[in-house]
């Protein structure tokens, strides 16, 4: 069994909070729009860390993530982007990922800052978006999740609220 704490967007900031929700975790996940590479590496002394870069991301921190990453937890494939979509309207990158090589089992993004979690029947997999969890952006509350991973089911989901954005 894999514990996991996911976030995105945190635009450079690490809320404080986020160290005592995700002290039992056994790896962090960010989704994309790290912000600065910093964020990477206090991350990296806290937890194993896997990510993604977004948009906002410069080189810095785009040498350390790649914009897809495709790996496995447990028996449970993930593939992570930021700029996703959602199911039923995904990014052309995105899609084109989908169909060149084929749907994982659980699929993560950020990018919308609106926490969303849901089953896509079409690709048969479980997508999943943090929210944000930094202090730019339209979204009120900052949010993270967390959950875990054994053998290839997920679960034991949570939705944590960091608190008002502003």
């Amino acid at each position: 069994m894999k514990r996991i704490g996911l976030m995105s967007d945190t635009h450079g900031f690490i809320d404080p909070k986020i160290y005592d929700y995700f002290k039992d975790v056994d790896e962090i996940w960010h989704a994309g729009d790290v912000g600065d590479v910093s964020v990477i590496d206090e991350l990296r002394k806290f937890k194993p860390l896997i990510g993604v870069y977004g948009n906002i991301d410069a080189t810095d921190v785009r040498m350390e993530f790649p914009e897809f990453n495709r790996f496995r937890c447990e028996n449970v494939e993930v593939l992570m982007t930021h700029i996703g979509g959602k199911p039923g309207k995904y990014s052309k990158p995105a899609n084109e990922e989908l169909l060149l090589n084929g749907a994982p089992k659980l699929f993560i993004c950020g990018h919308s800052h609106i926490l969303l979690v849901k089953n896509d029947p079409r690709y048969n997999m479980l997508w999943m978006n943090p929210g944000a969890c930094g202090f730019k952006g339209f979204h009120h509350v900052k949010t993270v999740l967390r959950f875990s991973i054994t053998d290839d089911r997920i679960h034991d989901l949570e939705v944590i609220e960091l608190g008002k954005r502003a």
